[in-house]
């Protein structure tokens, strides 16, 4: 975020997108340093675009629940993968939160937790 801020800044404008993690908000036993270094990007995320508001810059990020891939599934064979995050799902809101038409959105921490609600 640093290198690419200074050319955001000159230009007038930018998009910062972030992936994160249900943990950031939720965490589980076992994975503390996990959902710490999770919780952190927010913090992080939300910082910036606090501090870059006024220039046009907007940062976002998405968290996201177990996302149906082939290695989650084959770590959890016996899931319900019709719960999970379609990746697709996630690229297309990455792909409108970088679009003009988002460009008021900023600070948000979006979950995208699929329908393992």
């Amino acid at each position: 975020m640093r290198a690419v801020l200074r050319q955001m800044r000159a230009q007038g404008s930018g998009r910062i997108l972030a992936i994160g993690s249900r943990a950031a908000v939720e965490p589980q036993a076992g994975v503390g340093v996990y959902a710490a270094s999770k919780a952190a990007l927010v913090a992080l995320v939300r910082t910036v675009a606090l501090e870059n508001k006024e220039q046009g810059i907007s940062a976002n990020v998405i968290l996201p629940g177990t996302m149906d891939t082939p290695a989650n599934r084959t770590a959890n064979p016996a899931a319900d993968y019709s719960k999970w995050v379609p990746p697709g799902q996630v690229g297309a809101l990455l792909v409108h939160l970088a679009s003009g038409q988002a460009s008021h959105v900023s600070g948000a921490v979006i979950p995208v937790y699929g329908r393992d609600l």
